[in-house]
């Protein structure tokens, strides 16, 4: 099955987030690039994957990768 790629724009419709709050917040620190989104033809614009992101709000908090918190306050993920 291919995976349904989807704009910020149409992320944030789905969400109920900014768009401006996912490029700046949900991509750096909490999603995945190669597992959550992806830079087509290694451009600026980014394509969600939305069955990843959908796994993603329904997995259980205690499930998540925290990772080791970094000073400007994003997250390295090992």
């Amino acid at each position: 099955m291919m995976p349904t790629f989807i704009t910020t724009q149409q992320l944030a419709d789905r969400i109920q987030y900014d768009e401006r709050y996912i490029r700046e917040r949900l991509v750096p620190e909490v999603l995945v690039e190669g597992v959550h989104y992806l830079r087509p033809f290694g451009r600026r614009k980014l394509l969600f994957v939305w069955e990843a992101i959908e796994q993603e709000l329904f997995r259980p908090e205690a499930a998540r990768s925290t990772g080791i918190p970094l000073a400007n306050g994003g997250v390295c993920r090992g």
